[in-house]
């Protein structure tokens, strides 16, 4: 298997991840798992060797079990944060992502076998985006409630 495109920077952590933007009926679908009190972008790490669309077609099937095709790119994201998990609590990561809005079946049906790095259970939930709850990336918040044709660019930056 192909390396995760993760690495080590100094002291921190460099990503390159993609995210999929799987919308119906307005609503937004989200990741969540029992160690964390938010959602995330369906989605992960680019392996080397993968383009960023071969990465998010291969994400979105490890987690919904359906193969999707890309619609078109919608955001690129770059973020530093502090690690939550347990394999990168507390170090700095800058990671960049790339937000594909995907071709959802009329047939999708929910469907979730997949886990995080550190083998917690991940649940599929859908959620729109004036939920009151805390969700990942935040700009999901306001720009998925009228998406647009162009693509985005957004920086967070919380060292």
């Amino acid at each position: 298997m192909k390396q995760d495109m993760c690495v080590a920077c100094d002291d921190g952590i460099l990503n390159i991840r993609v995210g999929a933007i799987i919308m119906q009926d307005g609503k937004v679908l989200m990741v969540g798992n029992e160690r964390s009190d938010y959602l995330y972008s369906v989605g992960g790490r680019i392996k080397f060797g993968e383009t960023a669309e071969e990465a998010v077609v291969r994400e979105v099937y490890e987690e919904t079990g359906v193969k999707m095709e890309v619609d078109r790119l919608g955001f690129v994201h770059e973020n530093y944060f502090h690690g939550d998990a347990p394999t990168n609590l507390g170090k700095l990561i800058y990671e960049i992502s790339f937000f594909f809005y995907m071709k959802v079946p009329n047939d999708f049906a929910l469907i979730s076998d997949s886990f995080t790095e550190d083998n917690c259970k991940e649940f599929l939930k859908w959620v729109s985006p004036d939920a009151e709850i805390k969700m990942y990336p935040t700009f999901f918040k306001t720009e998925l409630r009228k998406p647009t044709n162009t693509v985005r660019h957004f920086v967070n930056d919380e060292r």
